[in-house]
């Protein structure tokens, strides 16, 4: 076996996301960007469903830890994998918190669009990621009840999020 047997993957790219909620939006357009560039086949909606994952993961490290955290995409040989790690040990999730009840909805939203996700513990923070396998979006049926749950579970919170 030689050095040509092996598809060369493209390099992981990483960048840093500062904790206001006005970097959300141009850290999840990178990430689209990102998997757009590499010559892995994604379709548009494989595209939108990354995006939004992508959108939920660094909308909970922005808000909740109030420091800056760190986004990396990466090709695995068959997923698309998306990082995000933050300074936060608490894990995804499990603030243990009774006075919001927001929490977890983003990762109901994760478990269905996402062909994986989990979490580990990294220094003195943790990393959540989520995977995406090429051309295997979820079925528009299925993914638009779940948005249409998520939204509606979530608007109290969007709506004091955007004023």
């Amino acid at each position: 076996m030689n050095a040509t047997d092996h598809a060369t993957l493209p390099a992981p790219q990483s960048w840093e996301v500062q904790p206001e909620p006005s970097a959300v939006r141009p850290a999840r357009r990178l990430v689209r960007e990102v998997a757009s560039a590499w010559a892995v086949r994604l379709s548009d909606d494989a595209l939108r469903e990354i995006e939004l994952c992508a959108s939920e993961v660094i909308t909970n490290a922005v808000l909740y830890t109030g420091f800056p955290c760190r986004v990396t995409v990466r090709w695995t040989g068959e997923r698309l994998r998306v990082e995000v790690a933050d300074s936060s040990l608490i894990p995804p999730g499990g603030d243990g918190s009774v006075s919001s009840g927001y929490g977890g909805r983003g990762l109901a939203l994760l478990a269905e669009l996402a062909h994986s996700w989990g979490w580990y513990p990294q220094g003195s923070g943790k990393v959540v990621w989520f995977e995406t396998a090429p051309d295997q979006p979820v079925h528009h049926d299925r993914r638009l009840a779940v948005l249409v749950n998520v939204v509606q579970s979530r608007l109290p919170e969007l709506l004091a999020f955007s004023a």
